[in-house]
């Protein structure tokens, strides 16, 4: 590891407040620093890096004009928050960040007074940034002052429908606010779609446009080459359809693009805007992800999710895999079936690397669709194209795809339209924590009628379960599976077409039955080896489905057991709730069944190594163990003894 960065200017700065003792040329100073910084930290510590390296002098320019925490900086997504963190009194404990009991990755009220609206998904800011203005001004408490509002959205952020829905609402309302469209033509992949496009033309036709009303009278401020580029640009916007012409309909005043890195530039039109607007101002800053870090800058994703690495070689410390992972096991499968099917097509939201379909659209470029940051318009998307004859596989995390709920029961459900909703990152993540845990799927997928909900319990599962989505065309059908490495198991060189509602047994015991959905699978079974050191040799079964649910395996193992356990990685109200109904209805509780459901703690589980998280939710080897034991009393007995 390399030694830390000599940073004399950063060493001062406590709170944001203090950059007020600096001049420009020291800001600018600083900001070189806050990269070494930033670069050293996440080096040590991994996590999101290039996009606070692409915000190190935004961050450094906004925190010293505005006066936070008063005025309320609200960053869309936050990955790129680490630079804010150190400026912000968390410098200490950067090193604990993402890792249990340390700082999360992401903004967090709970954590920060400058952390005034918490985030980890996009195109929340606009939205969050309006409503600070409108409790201002209807008198609202904040522990913290109210003043301005700035809500910092990138050009992939600004895919997402609610952010426009915001801009019209604040242009409506004309309330002062600002909004700094970072414009690094990349979200976390490339760039997505005609407002990419539209973005890169403002750049490369207009360096500099009319500062409008927030600005007027104010050019002199300008450094001198400037003063003649706003001049140019009034005079320019006179005949020209360009320029700000699509956020100026909505009611925003347009300055921009200007460059994000250049503190000249960045801190005297900052200032203007600061002592002139009276409404809504959108400022269009153009930057490069991975800034100043020529690993992160020469990498495809820009440096956007790192382990640890050698800041001087850039090489990242992994682990070595043991098996592959999930993603790409369902992406190595999809293409397999897509090779057979030429109606196969693949549909993500600004998530390809992510989910896998990267690899699908280096085979088949055709039939991949890349939508952006914007579910509810991918799900519909992948309606239409269901409609029309073709077999849709909606790819998408499972925290994400709630962002597309509406659209998954109106316009799916209702119309029982066969999309393949391929839900990735099910359950607990780890270093994410609770802003991406996928735990409502199970629930939220499995209440909807006629839809099919699959869970794959090991990386071989889950290509039977492309296949079986592939092969399903008499409605919407479901899979999910977790990040990270699979079991190890033997893999099919082809998945198989399961039965639909068939489930699997996986050993005969007695007593009490185990019912599995999903991959704690694996914890099962290792209960089972500590729980035959006993003398008690559950029943395991795999649901595989939790709808159609397996009736008759869940009412043989209910008739012959005297207790049975469900076990999943879901909130309450999923797979083990629709069981529950089951025994229920069939009356099997009156005849004295023991039933226990395993499902994730009704609390959000910061974030840790998903082991961890797992322990907090009880849900691993020894929960299972313990609670065999419960349901059978010999936890009693162990304790009279």
């Amino acid at each position: 590891m390399s030694t830390k960065p000599e940073t004399p200017l950063l060493d001062r700065v406590n709170t944001p407040a203090d950059l007020k003792q600096f001049s420009d040329a020291e800001l600018t100073r600083l900001a070189h620093e806050l990269r070494a910084e930033t670069i050293s930290t996440v080096s040590q510590t991994g996590g999101h890096l290039g996009a606070g390296l692409g915000v190190v002098e935004l961050t450094v320019a906004l925190h010293a004009v505005f006066d936070t925490p008063q005025d309320k900086i609200i960053w869309d997504v936050s990955h790129q928050c680490y630079p804010h963190k150190i400026l912000t009194g968390r410098r200490e404990k950067m090193g604990t960040i993402r890792q249990q009991g340390g700082i999360s990755g992401f903004t967090k009220r709970s954590e920060s007074p400058y952390d005034p609206f918490g985030a980890a998904h996009s195109s929340t800011s606009i939205s969050a940034a309006l409503g600070f203005k409108v409790a201002a001004d209807l008198g609202g408490h904040s522990a913290t002052g109210h003043g301005d509002a700035i809500a910092v959205i990138g050009d992939g952020a600004m895919t997402g429908g609610m952010a426009f829905e915001a801009m019209n609402n604040a242009g409506h309302l004309k309330k002062r606010m600002f909004v700094v469209l970072n414009d690094n033509e990349m979200s976390i992949g490339q760039p997505t779609g005609a407002l990419s496009t539209y973005l890169n033309r403002l750049y490369t036709e207009a360096p500099l446009q009319d500062f409008k009303a927030a600005a007027k009278g104010a050019v002199s401020l300008l450094p001198e080459p400037f003063r003649e580029g706003a001049k140019r640009a009034k005079e320019m916007l006179k005949g020209m359809a360009l320029g700000g012409t699509l956020f100026e309909e909505l009611g925003f005043s347009y300055v921009g693009p200007i460059d994000g890195h250049d503190m000249d530039q960045l801190l005297p039109i900052l200032r203007t805007l600061h002592a002139r607007a009276t409404g809504p101002v959108l400022l269009h800053v153009v930057t490069k992800k991975g800034k100043g870090y020529v690993h992160a800058e020469s990498a495809p994703d820009k440096g956007h999710a790192r382990a640890k690495f050698d800041v001087v070689s850039g090489k990242q410390h992994k682990s070595p895999s043991n098996a592959p992972s999930y993603t790409k096991v369902f992406a190595d499968q999809l293409i397999k079936q897509a090779a057979d099917d030429p109606r196969i097509c693949a549909i993500t939201a600004a998530m390809p690397d992510g989910t896998g379909l990267d690899l699908f659209a280096e085979r088949y470029p055709s039939r991949c669709f890349d939508v952006g940051i914007a579910e509810q318009h991918g799900v519909t998307f992948c309606a239409a194209l269901a409609a029309g004859g073709m077999k849709p596989f909606c790819a998408m995390y499972s925290t994400f795809l709630q962002r597309g709920y509406d659209q998954v029961v109106h316009d799916v459900a209702i119309q029982r339209l066969p999309v393949r909703f391929a839900i990735d990152r099910a359950g607990l993540v780890g270093a994410d924590g609770a802003t991406h845990a996928g735990s409502y799927d199970i629930g939220y997928m499995a209440n909807l009628p006629g839809m099919v909900v699959m869970a794959a319990a090991d990386e071989a599962e889950l290509c039977h379960m492309v296949a079986t989505a592939a092969a399903h065309d008499e409605g919407p059908i479901a899979f999910r599976y977790p990040r990270g490495e699979g079991e190890g198991v033997d893999m099919p060189e082809r998945g198989e077409v399961l039965e639909i509602g068939k489930g699997r047994m996986i050993r005969e015991g007695a007593r009490v039955a185990i019912l599995s959905f999903g991959t704690r699978l694996g914890e099962t079974l290792k209960a089972c080896e500590a729980l035959e050191a006993r003398g008690i040799k559950p029943t395991v079964a795999d649901a595989r489905f939790a709808k159609p649910l397996d009736r008759d395996m869940i009412l043989s193992l209910a008739r012959e057991h005297e207790a049975l356990i469900t076990i999943e990685e879901g909130a309450v109200g999923g797979f083990g709730s629709h069981v529950a109904q089951l025994l229920a209805d069939e009356g099997v509780f009156d005849r004295g069944l023991k039933f226990r459901s395993m499902v994730l703690p009704d609390t959000f589980i910061d974030q840790a190594s998903p082991k961890a998280m797992y322990d907090v939710a009880a849900m691993n080897a020894e929960h299972i163990e313990a609670k065999v034991l419960s349901v059978l009393g010999v936890d009693l007995l162990d304790k009279r003894a």
